[in-house]
């Protein structure tokens, strides 16, 4: 189950990086369930990872080894992803497992060990097939390519509960250039990245400095993959990358900056909607905006209390026009000093409530055709101050409680 229809975008060439994907049966047969993407010289990578401090173990081999290759001025050559097992919670033997995976695809393409990343989502707590995933990597690497098929085949073998893969693609210009920027992610439940989304791989040609690339990154993912919640729950695997192989046009003025992260920005929050679009039993897109708020902070507290309440998000799936679940959740967040006669709340383009109470104007009907809508908007006015915040949500279903009861199954 799926928000609205989804294609997936015709990847241009990223000159220099290549993806390639193989079935190595890790949890299931005949899926593709291994990518290796190949990063050529030159390039810079950039990555963020998951806060949670149970964190898997190949996102702690993958911090240890790009922070290595930055500090040598140097970039990771490949990426390796593995779906169905996270690889977390699996102490030790974790590590040694996501070590060897980075050893193995570093003898087979003739790079330092340190070079390969690591990835992996899926189930929690159970030890990698690597006898599997090992024996995959021959055919993920013969399988490389730089085609919009590749693209395509590589969002589909990072997939775990998704329903569709998820892609998203900008050419911006700088002056006489242009610059292509793709990306693909896979999420659809634990879903609260604080840091970046479930797993997200970016690409461009621009010719970008380090410095620059790692601050590009950090700002567009606080203001997409930070600003969407399935579930409320940070998973232990999340990671975000972002490549820029410096085949392409110079990034380095003011105005080039402004333009590319433009570009980038609509990537990053294309991506992290098609996540909440896909969330698991996902009937409903839901678009939380919070105004007049002191600070960001304040407006993204509000907005999120909202968007984890059971009872708002139950209320959307039944289409209720339950308005009182909005107002509690808004009541309860995390905000000192309070003034509820100065707050509003509008459900699309229906007033619920100002003055502390339910608007004058409002009705039942009016409501209830609101809330019947797949998409649906929320805003709240705090009255506070000028700040403000969006963040993007599901609604909970029956189907959220049944996909992840029988996940291990």
């Amino acid at each position: 189950m799926a928000v609205g229809e989804s294609r997936f975008p015709v990847m241009p060439v990223i000159e220099g990086l290549r993806l390639g994907t193989a079935m190595a049966g890790i949890k299931k047969p005949d899926r593709r369930d291994l990518v290796v993407i190949e990063v050529p010289e030159g390039a810079r990578v950039a990555g963020t990872f998951t806060r949670n401090a149970f964190c898997a173990a190949p996102v702690t081999v993958a911090r240890t080894h790009l922070a290595a290759c930055t500090a040598r001025s140097s970039a990771p050559r490949y990426l390796v992803i593995n779906t169905g097992n996270a690889n977390a919670g699996t102490g030790e033997t974790g590590l040694r497992d996501a070590r060897a995976t980075c050893a193995e695809l570093a003898r087979l393409a003739g790079v330092e060990e340190e070079s390969v990343l690591p990835f992996s989502t899926g189930v929690i707590g159970e030890a990698l097939p690597m006898e599997r995933l090992l024996g995959g990597l021959p055919a993920a690497l013969a399988a490389l390519d730089d085609s919009a098929e590749a693209w395509q085949l590589a969002g589909e073998g990072i997939l775990t509960t998704d329903t569709r893969p998820k892609g998203a693609s900008v050419t911006v210009e700088l002056g006489e250039r242009s610059v292509t920027i793709n990306g693909i992610s896979k999420g659809s439940g634990m879903i609260q990245p604080n840091m970046a989304t479930m797993l997200a791989y970016v690409a461009t040609d621009a010719d970008i400095e380090q410095p620059l690339l790692e601050s590009l990154l950090r700002d567009t993912v606080e203001r997409s993959f930070n600003c969407i919640t399935v579930d409320g729950d940070t998973s232990t695997n999340d990671a975000c990358m972002l490549v820029a192989t410096g085949r392409g046009a110079r990034v380095d003025d003011d105005e080039q900056v402004a333009v590319f992260r433009n570009g980038l920005q609509r990537v990053m929050t294309e991506l992290a909607q098609a996540i909440i679009r896909d969330g698991e039993g996902a009937t409903k897109f839901v678009t939380l905006q919070v105004n007049e708020a002191t600070s960001r902070e304040e407006a993204l507290a509000v907005a999120f209390t909202v968007a984890h309440s059971p009872l708002v998000k139950t209320a959307l799936y039944a289409s209720d026009a339950n308005w009182g679940r909005i107002l509690a959740a808004v009541g309860r967040a995390p905000v000192t000093e309070f003034d509820v006669d100065r707050v509003t709340i509008d459900l699309g383009n229906v007033r619920l409530v100002e003055n502390g109470g339910r608007a004058p104007g409002y009705t039942e009907e009016a409501g209830s055709e609101v809330m019947a809508s797949e998409e649906i908007t929320i805003r709240i006015a705090l009255g506070r101050g000028a700040e403000n915040a969006t963040v993007w949500t599901s609604d909970l279903s029956h189907d959220y409680v049944s996909i992840n009861a029988d996940y291990r199954s």
